[in-house]
């Protein structure tokens, strides 16, 4: 009896450190994560997948001037709004988006592609924006931020958003 109880004991031990094994595996070294807030009265959200710095050089770096970026990790980030934006003299309809950015030392391309859906970037390592699909592109000025931001975030204000990663804020301003 005793040792019929010890088995399934050891049994349930086992399992418990294999399920956590499982779960540990399946977490992602860049989380998803969501911005959502409300610029000139429509519903936006963004959703993103969230680096780290880890000690690495970020711009310049592991995400390189003058190259398409699918602005996070992961899946390519999604931008959506419930009502038609205005962005440097170009309408962005209601709808879903995917947001590239093309990072500069002084001025950034910010990109709303109306394919959604896709993994971020294909198997070359080129990401997978097509720009047949680009409904927007337009630019925005990099700042250094106010402090040190280990992950990478957006925020969104009643007037745009902006994306914060290491040293560094972008701020994309509707009109």
């Amino acid at each position: 009896m005793k040792s019929i109880t010890f088995k399934k004991s050891f049994m349930l031990v086992l399992f418990g450190i294999m399920m956590s094994f499982t779960v540990m595996a399946q977490e992602k070294a860049s989380p998803a994560a969501t911005a959502t807030g409300i610029i000139n009265g429509a519903a936006v959200t963004i959703v993103y997948s969230s680096p780290a710095v880890k000690g690495r050089t970020i711009w310049g770096g592991l995400v390189p001037y003058d190259k398409v970026w699918r602005a996070g990790a992961n899946e390519a980030t999604i931008f959506t709004t419930d009502k038609a934006l205005t962005i440097q003299g170009k309408t962005i309809p209601a709808g879903k988006y995917s947001l590239y950015a093309v990072p500069g030392e002084k001025e950034w391309k910010i990109i709303f592609n109306s394919q959604t859906g896709q993994w971020g970037i294909k198997r070359d390592g080129s990401t997978t924006q097509d720009p047949a699909k680009d409904v927007a592109v337009v630019t925005a000025t990099p700042g250094k931020s106010a402090g040190m931001s280990e992950r990478l975030t957006y925020t969104i204000s009643g007037k745009g958003f902006e994306l914060n990663w290491e040293n560094l804020t972008v701020p994309v301003v509707f009109n």
